[in-house]
Parts: C-alpha cells; structure tokens; sequence
C-alpha cells in the first residue's frame, strides 16, 4: 500500500508544474474564468486519480485520461491566446470576443467524462 500511495504521489508530483504552466499561460492570454473552472475540474480530477490508484490499477485510469483532457483544453486555450495575440500584433485583426466566447461554450463541456 505505501508503494501505490508513493507512485501516486510522484505522478501528480510530476504532472503538476505542466498543469501550472498551461493554467497560467490559458488564463493570461485567453480567458480568465474558464481556466480558472479547468483549474478546479483539473484539481477534482488529480484528487480522483490519486484515491482511485490506491485500489485497483484500473480505477486510476478515467481520473488520469480526464486530466489529460483538461491540460489539453488548457494548452488550447494558450495557444488561441498566442495566436491572437500575433494577429492582433501583425494584421490588427483581434478575435478576444470570439475566443472568450467559444472557450466558455466548451468549458462546461469538460464536466462529461
């Protein structure tokens, strides 16, 4: 048991500063709200992983794809925000509304597992 409670506590260890970075970078560059309720999913989800390894090796599995979804959704996030970011720079093109728009229509989204 302290095995699978040591590895666990190293896999969120590890995955934590990429979670930091993309919640960061997602919410200074896109949109502050649906990072911040990724962040929390996000936080929900580790908690799920985490109880869910101190069991079968299988348990783990959804909670750890569902954080995987999420960091992706951050990463996303983080990319629109760079691009318009760069549109806005070069051809004075800026796609905020549309970007804030879209990202809180999807955000909900991550509650399905």
């Amino acid at each position: 048991a302290f095995d699978r409670v040591y590895t666990a506590n190293q896999n969120c260890g590890h995955a934590y500063p990429t979670f930091l970075a993309v919640l960061w970078c997602a919410g200074l560059l896109c949109s502050q709200a649906p990072a911040a309720f990724a962040g929390l999913m996000y936080l929900f989800v580790r908690q799920k992983y985490f109880v869910g390894y101190l069991g079968e090796r299988t348990q783990s599995t959804p909670g750890y794809l569902f954080g995987k979804r999420i960091v992706l959704f951050l990463f996303l996030m983080s990319v629109a925000g760079i691009l318009n970011y760069y549109l806005v720079f070069f051809f004075g093109s800026d796609f905020e509304m549309y970007i804030k728009t879209i990202t809180s229509a999807i955000s909900p989204l991550l509650l399905i597992p």
